[in-house]
């Protein structure tokens, strides 16, 4: 169809996908069969298309959702030449009538030989609506069937499957453009439309910009963001015992580890991976070799699961050997590393205290067995704030501001500017961040843009855990939620090497807090096992996001890890 001035005035998109798999003429009745097949015959299928839409906005709201495909087919049991895409056409999200809460991506299109042989290519993806524990099986695997002919009443001729790897659907998001924009805020808005109407949480992970479902000012168009120097990541999702739905986003530079990096409470791990730095610490790690999980455990603002009630306890009960136990299976190493920060740090030493097997040695930063608070913090848990604003019916707290706030949001703002503090927190997430765990990075460590793109790292924090972190506060240890001490009679389950790093400025978690469980562990388990760090001029989340982390900070990480790697 010809382009016309009206369609020509239209915001389209368009973008590149390469899907690679197996196919079989033997085997035409079974797709999971005739991909076996065709692996055992080493009868390999690819295409690599362009999927284009000339109005963007029909595209999204059409019940047809319906695009353009051109491109070629790779297929030697078919030609031994590529074959030519013509006559393609591409469905997004459509309604699966015979499955509840079940869409179809769809793929038509016409496939000619340079000898004329005329094929027609039927694919589809199916997408379940429980976004998060197998999305990236959903939107990736994509089911064909090839007519002998050049429709769909032609006989079938064969069957397969192809799926996109982690490195082409990096290519792919790169590719993802918007045309007929007006603007470069109109052009990453539209973007970012698509990417997460297309493939949601991924989106986030692969997409050239960030779109997260909170912002910090709704008019402000999304950040560009730097790409990482690191190969395509893969992300597993997975559940713990009790049901909870967890993440790990794996970076795999090397042999060495593999090593998880698990962030701060109501933090995601991109407070590790944030490229608003110049260099990131999984960036450092995977340059040196290193296998790199990202931990996003059940707090992770990334999750579902961040906005329910749990405790310090489930983190470590559950999600600690879930998720070791995954990344064991998955990487077939007998034991991992560790780099856990804040209660990251926390969880992990109680869940080794509980009982976790198969971790080697480990980094913990900042929040040990014994956190001593600084005033404010302390004054929290004295009060027992918590369990006040529970009864107030307050069950989260959340850091996310917008600029078109009711009167009752503004007027919170306003009473927080009161709120003591020795760093300059003057935007509304700051002073709320303050106010939800305290003084967690002295600005002055980091760069502007770290500062601005800080509320895409935090994210809602439950009551039930602010009880239970006051509690052992005010105990002065870890002790469960119900103030039993369940952990520390069990120090020799520690007697592994840990590496205990401090801000030497951190006036959140005071450094004498892992000074205490320094010597205590060098008492109970010997003084060879364990080290202790104090950074000088960093407090707490900026040894991690600092603007010059990676040559005060990382260093040191990086030279325990490798003491074991």
């Amino acid at each position: 169809m010809p382009t016309t001035q009206a369609t020509q005035n239209k915001v389209g998109i368009q973008f590149t996908e390469t899907m690679r798999g197996f196919f079989s003429t033997a085997v035409k009745d079974d797709y999971q069969r005739a991909a076996q097949q065709g692996k055992q015959d080493n009868s390999r299928f690819e295409f690599t298309v362009t999927v284009t839409s000339d109005d963007l906005e029909v595209m999204l709201t059409d019940e047809s959702h319906k695009a353009k495909i051109v491109g070629s087919v790779t297929a030697p049991v078919l030609s031994p030449e590529p074959l030519k895409v013509t006559n393609g056409e591409f469905n997004l999200f459509i309604i699966d009538p015979d499955r509840v809460n079940t869409r179809r991506m769809l793929y038509h299109m016409t496939i000619t030989a340079s000898d004329g042989k005329v094929y027609y290519l039927d694919g589809f993806k199916v997408v379940h609506n429980d976004p998060g524990f197998d999305l990236w099986a959903d939107t990736t695997t994509l089911y064909i069937t090839v007519h002998d002919g050049d429709n769909l009443n032609a006989p079938v001729l064969g069957r397969g499957i192809l799926n996109i790897q982690p490195a082409d659907f990096l290519r792919q998001m790169s590719t993802l453009q918007v045309t007929n924009t007006t603007s470069l805020k109109q052009q990453l808005e539209e973007t970012a439309r698509f990417g997460s109407f297309f493939a949601g949480v991924l989106f986030n992970i692969y997409g050239g910009i960030f779109a997260p479902s909170k912002v910090f000012d709704p008019d402000a168009p999304p950040r560009q963001k730097r790409p990482l120097r690191m190969s395509a990541p893969q992300v597993h999702f997975f559940n713990t015992s009790d049901g909870v739905q967890l993440r790990l986003t794996r970076y795999q530079g090397g042999t060495k580890g593999p090593v998880m990096l698990a962030p701060g409470f109501g933090t995601s791990t991109l407070a590790f991976s944030i490229d608003t730095v110049e260099t990131n610490l999984p960036e450092v790690l995977y340059a040196q070799g290193y296998d790199v999980w990202l931990f996003d455990y059940r707090a992770s603002a990334d999750l579902p699961s961040a906005t329910t009630q749990f405790s310090t306890d489930e983190i470590a009960l559950y999600d600690w050997p879930a998720a070791v136990e995954q990344v064991r299976t998955l990487t077939g190493a007998e034991t991992v590393q560790v780099v856990g920060h804040c209660v990251g740090s926390m969880s992990f030493l109680m869940a080794m205290l509980a009982g976790l097997k198969g971790v080697r040695s480990a980094v913990c930063s900042q929040l040990t067995t014994h956190p001593r608070a600084a005033t404010l913090n302390e004054i929290r848990a004295g009060l027992r704030l918590a369990s006040f604003l529970t009864v107030l019916g307050v069950e989260t707290l959340n850091p996310d501001f917008d600029t078109h706030a009711d009167w009752q949001d503004r007027l919170y703002n306003m009473v927080l500017r009161f709120y003591p503090t020795k760093e300059p927190y003057n935007n509304p997430v700051d002073r709320r961040i303050l106010f939800m765990y305290g003084e967690v990075y002295k600005i002055d460590q980091l760069n502007e843009a770290t500062h601005d793109a800080i509320h895409e790292i935090f994210g809602p924090a439950n009551m039930t855990f602010f009880r239970h972190i006051s509690l052992i506060l005010r105990r002065g240890q870890i002790v469960d939620k119900d103030g039993k001490d369940i952990y520390l009679p069990h120090l020799n389950r520690l007697a592994i090497p840990i590496a205990f790093i401090h801000g030497a400025d951190n006036a959140f978690f005071l450094p004498e807090g892992s000074e205490i469980t320094y010597k205590l562990l060098c008492d109970k388990n010997g003084k060879d096992l364990y080290v202790r760090h104090v950074i000088p001029d960093y407090a707490h989340m900026d040894c991690f996001m600092g603007k010059n982390a990676a040559k005060d900070v990382f260093p040191t990480i990086l030279a325990e890890l490798e003491k074991f790697n």
